[in-house]
């Protein structure tokens, strides 16, 4: 995804994500957190397999009304956009 984006290996992949698709990850983990208490998960392997499910059920859903995640253009590097603000 960050060779697809041109995202440098050294920096973060969410630093260039659209805002799409970090609340579509950021969904995806309270899904995960909200369903591990919810349905009583403990164990690296059955959250990992519920998180992974949450992420498909969400990349399904955003396919199927016409957004292909691979296809978003990157966004602006937020570190060039924070330069900007001023407090």
């Amino acid at each position: 995804m960050k060779n697809r984006l041109g995202v440098p290996s050294s920096r973060p992949l969410a630093d260039f994500l659209s805002t799409l698709m970090i609340k579509t990850k950021d969904f995806a983990t309270e899904l995960t957190s909200h369903n591990v208490v919810d349905k009583n998960l403990s164990g690296d392997g059955s959250i990992t397999r519920e998180h992974v499910q949450n992420n498909l059920e969400i990349r399904n859903m955003l396919r199927k009304r016409g957004v292909i995640p691979e296809n978003l253009p990157p966004s602006e590097d937020v570190k060039k956009n924070s330069k900007t603000v001023r407090w």
